[in-house]
C-alpha cells in the first residue's frame, strides 16, 4: 500500500512546476517551484528556496486545499490541481467529478464535509478525466494557451 501523504507526493510536484521562468504567456507570470509573483506579490520569486517553496505548498495548498481529508488515491491529483489552477478551480473539478457519479453537489469551490464525503464515490481515475475535461476547456476558450495542453495532460498522466 502506498502512502499518500503530502512529503510523498510533493517531489513529483515541483518535479512538474520546475525552476525560474517568466513566460509572458503564462497567466501565473513569473515563478518558480510553480510559485507565482501574481499570487505572491511580496516574495522574492528569484531568490525563493526550495524549502520556502515547500513550506508554503504544505500550508496554502495541501492543508487549505484539505487533500489530506480526502481518500489517498484522490489526494495527488487534488494537490496538484490546486497547485496548477488554485484551489477553488480544483475542488470545483472534484466537485464536477463527484456529480457525474450522482452526488448532486453544488458547485462552489468549497471543500466542506458534502464535498469530501461526496469524495469517497469518486477513482483516481474519474478526477483524473475531469481534469482533462478542464484543461481541454480551457484551451477551447483560450487559444493562446494551447502550448499549454500537452505538459497539463502529462502531468495529470504522471498521477
Amino acid at each position: 500500500f502506498m502512502a499518500f501523504e503530502f512529503d510523498d507526493i510533493i517531489a513529483s510536484v515541483l518535479r512538474f512546476e520546475g525552476g525560474y521562468v517568466h513566460d509572458p504567456q503564462d497567466p501565473g507570470g513569473e515563478t518558480k517551484y510553480g510559485i507565482s509573483k501574481r499570487a505572491y506579490p511580496k516574495i522574492d520569486i528569484k531568490a525563493l528556496t526550495m524549502a520556502r517553496a515547500r513550506t508554503i505548498y504544505k500550508n496554502d495548498y495541501w492543508t487549505r486545499g484539505r487533500a489530506d481529508k480526502l481518500p489517498g488515491d484522490l489526494r495527488h491529483h487534488h494537490f496538484d490541481m490546486c497547485v496548477n489552477a488554485g484551489i477553488k478551480a480544483a475542488v470545483k473539478v472534484l466537485q464536477k467529478a463527484a456529480n457525474r457519479k450522482g452526488c448532486g453537489l453544488k458547485i462552489d469551490g468549497i471543500i466542506g464535509p458534502k464535498t469530501i464525503k461526496a469524495s469517497e464515490s469518486l477513482t483516481a481515475n474519474d478526477l483524473a478525466a475531469e481534469r482533462l475535461r478542464y484543461y481541454v476547456n480551457i484551451c477551447r476558450r483560450k487559444k493562446h494557451l494551447r502550448k499549454f495542453l500537452y505538459a497539463w495532460c502529462w502531468r495529470v498522466s504522471e498521477c
